[in-house]
């Protein structure tokens, strides 16, 4: 399956959440540093945000929902 390709703020979090739980990855577009770098968000059990410098863990699905909030990758 292809992953859903969103820009940093598009998509509500809570749609962002309920797409990697279903399965399917989500690649957020971001600007950082006037560059333009890709974050790719999966879920397997454990919550990932793979951005180009780290790979951020998270325990619950709460823990990811503000990860997403706090780096602006989704909107309330």
């Amino acid at each position: 399956m292809e992953p859903l390709v969103v820009d940093a703020g598009e998509v509500e979090i809570d749609e962002l959440l309920d797409t990697l739980e279903a399965g399917r990855r989500v690649v957020v577009r971001t600007e950082l540093l006037g560059s333009s770098h890709e974050v790719t968000l999966r879920h397997d059990g454990v919550w990932y945000c793979d951005t180009p410098t780290r790979l951020h863990k998270h325990d619950s699905r709460e823990e990811m929902r503000a990860c997403l909030k706090r780096q602006g990758y989704g909107r309330e």
